[in-house]
């Protein structure tokens, strides 16, 4: 039995990033979403995010499920 391991190098550095980036397009959308206090002398609640970040943490929610189902996909289809 013999190991490739340049390919296994491979599949880590793959594996490492696309987990990295998923992370962080999740993160993303995490902080899009959340909610932030409003400037010193206001009033104590709390503002909504802005259409914008809100219109961004979507599309990193839907890059993240797209590439889960992709991930899925390639389970199956094998």
């Amino acid at each position: 039995m013999s190991i490739d391991w340049a390919a296994l190098g491979q599949v880590f550095g793959v594996t490492l990033a696309v987990t990295v980036g998923i992370v962080g397009l999740f993160t993303v959308g995490i902080v899009g979403t959340s909610r932030r206090p409003q400037p010193e002398g206001a009033a104590a609640a709390v503002a909504a995010p802005g259409a914008g970040a809100r219109t961004g943490a979507v599309a990193a929610f839907a890059l993240c499920a797209a590439a889960v189902a992709y991930g899925i996909y390639l389970i199956v289809a094998a």
